[in-house]
């Protein structure tokens, strides 16, 4: 019997710690694609380990942009605005969950902000209005951001239900975001089709 035990105790640990991916494609009312549309999940239990990402910290100026577009940011980042354009910038945002300002630096400068507080911050350039950006602060590990074909995959969800929840700056919806619970049980594909407005980029 307790051989028998063992092995069930054995067998159970895996499965108490299975985990799955989460694919899920946007597209318009168009059927167009929704690219850069940050998809978390938070699951009912807690995220159960602290946000962390692979891709780097940064938002740099380039060609009159920020790049990337859209960051996601785990709580508690430092993320870098280096200057790569041979124009000098002036960074700020006003946004509730952090306000700051970088005033006017140069080519090859870089400066650092740190995100001590959930939500969407909205980026710009006082110099050059045309430049918008945003950094999506989570306090989830389960995050990702939607591609030009409006796919984007959360990997390792943990089993269980959620809250499954969907920003993108042109998104129909309070807040530019919209959430559904979602209870995950291996491998789970979402199509969904989502309520935006043009994109300035889009209008003629």
């Amino acid at each position: 019997m307790r051989i028998l035990f063992a092995l069930l105790v054995l067998l159970a640990i895996p499965l108490a710690a299975r985990a799955a991916d989460i694919e899920v494609v946007l597209k318009d009312a168009r059927g167009q694609p929704a690219p850069d549309a940050v998809v978390t999940f938070t699951p009912s239990q807690g995220p159960g380990r602290a946000a962390h990402f692979p891709w780097p910290m940064v938002m740099a100026q380039h060609n009159i942009a920020f790049e990337p577009h859209v960051l996601i940011a785990p709580l508690g980042a430092d993320i870098s605005f280096p200057n790569q354009d041979t124009v000098r910038h002036h960074v700020y945002s006003f946004s509730p969950a952090k306000r700051f300002e970088l005033k006017l630096y140069g080519h090859e400068q870089t400066r650092t902000v740190h995100f001590d507080k959930v939500g969407i911050v909205a980026v710009g350039c006082n110099i050059h209005d045309r430049m918008s950006g945003f950094i999506v602060v989570v306090d989830t590990p389960y995050a990702a951001k939607t591609d030009a074909a409006g796919r984007a995959v959360i990997a390792e969800a943990p089993d269980g239900p959620g809250v499954l929840a969907i920003w993108q700056e042109d998104l129909k919806a309070p807040g530019n975001a919209i959430s559904r619970p979602l209870t995950v049980h291996g491998v789970m594909r979402q199509a969904l089709t989502l309520d935006l407005r043009p994109h300035p980029a889009m209008k003629m």
